[in-house]
């Protein structure tokens, strides 16, 4: 039953020592001229917030985080098409998204210009993101309050413990990967860490506390892997052990155990109406939380049920799919699906953790950025470098 997580491990502990490039030298030598492009022009931006956009169904203040759940229109049936109704994987393009724009714009910024620093060294990049880290995250009249009570609201239909919403907080996974790549740099001073640091301190208490975090805790699906990764990126930069380890029991003992089926697929993403999004965004989020938890002693990788379920099979199960995506056995996603896939981040962590040259050479060949908001907000992960930067499982694997 573990025969395929057992053989590969089993080989490459086996394998003569080769003195392959680390993680962290992989995606420098491919992303490095996409890095400083990207890093160049977020020089040239304004600092953004939330609060420069407001929608008039916001029921929270300016500074509060406010979305509209994206599967729901108003129904044709009703005079004034409230309260609205679901239609699962059909985006509504008449939503309020400004606030999850700008996060995402705030993100993209500050995280290339981090990796830019990683580069390069230069304190002008530093200088940039501390600059867009402040008004988006601590100046008191532009912050974003640590909280998500209004995200992904139905119109004419309350919703106080629905927690939905805080998925759209997954484009903050590489803030705190951003911040701890700066730490040493003369520009991210001491203060600003300390303070930067408590805002995502304050954040995962809410997280951990409200109604709307004990629900999604519990969701059955990508759900549930989504807000473990945002615990679990925001506990790294805190150094939160306690919450490390709980998002360890977590992966372990209900997303791969119970999530995951014996082939590596995700049967209730496979149910959707989108399953070819949803798997790849399932597989990208789980090899995420790879990157981030897994230890020397407690390697996440290799990693393998009594039943054989291991994130081997995973990123093999989808691997072909993402190389042929014509070979889908499932129809065609219901929305978006000309725009997958890119340069999906399980590809790069996975090839690098189980030394597969395949999973490295599309991760190459595929596009990095997408111009689609649809694409776009199903990536979480902008700039691989500072993943395999703080967290090199280049030779992790060789253990069996």
């Amino acid at each position: 039953m573990r025969s395929l997580c057992t053989a590969i491990f089993g080989l490459l502990f086996l394998s003569p020592a080769i003195a392959a490039p680390s993680g962290q030298e992989l995606t420098a030598r491919q992303d490095r001229r996409r890095i400083l492009y990207l890093a160049d022009n977020a020089l040239k931006m304004e600092p953004v917030s939330i609060v420069q956009n407001q929608s008039p169904l916001s029921e929270g203040r300016p500074n509060e985080f406010f979305s509209m759940s994206d599967y729901y229109w108003p129904d044709p049936a009703k005079p004034d098409g409230k309260p609205y109704i679901m239609r699962d994987g059909q985006s509504n393009p008449g939503n309020f998204n400004k606030h999850r724009e700008t996060l995402m714009a705030m993100r993209d910024a500050v995280s290339a210009l981090a990796a830019a620093f990683i580069l390069t060294q230069d304190e002008r990049y530093v200088e940039k993101a501390v600059a867009m880290l402040k008004v988006f995250f601590l100046d008191e009249e532009t912050r974003m309050h640590p909280s998500l009570d209004h995200a992904q609201a139905i119109v004419g239909k309350p919703t106080p413990d629905r927690g939905t919403g805080l998925i759209d907080t997954l484009h903050l996974v590489e803030i705190p990967l951003a911040v701890m790549s700066l730490k040493k740099s003369k520009a991210m001073t001491p203060e600003l860490y300390k303070g930067l640091s408590q805002w995502f301190s304050d954040y995962t208490r809410w997280f951990i506390t409200s109604g709307k975090g004990k629900n999604e805790a519990k969701a059955r699906n990508n759900h549930a892997v989504a807000y473990w990764l945002q615990v679990a990126a925001f506990a790294t930069l805190t150094e939160d052990t306690g919450l490390l380890e709980e998002c360890r029991r977590q992966f372990k003992e209900v997303f791969v155990t119970v999530q995951m089926a014996a082939d590596g697929s995700f049967p209730l993403e496979l149910g959707r109406t989108k399953p070819y999004a949803y798997s790849i965004f399932q597989l990208d989020n789980m090899t995420a939380l790879c990157q981030l938890l897994s230890t020397e002693e407690d390697n996440l990788w290799a990693f393998t049920t009594a039943d054989g379920k291991c994130m081997a099979k995973a990123v093999a199960y989808l691997y072909p799919y993402l190389a042929d995506k014509s070979s889908w056995p499932l129809p065609p996603d219901i929305h978006a699906w000309e725009g997958w896939p890119v340069r999906q981040p399980a590809l790069l962590f996975g090839g690098i953790a189980f030394h597969e040259d395949k999973y490295l050479r599309l991760w190459r060949q595929l596009p990095p950025d997408s111009a689609d908001f649809e694409i776009r907000r199903n990536n979480a992960i902008t700039q691989p470098l500072l993943w395999t930067s703080l967290f090199d499982h280049s030779t992790a694997a060789r253990r069996p």
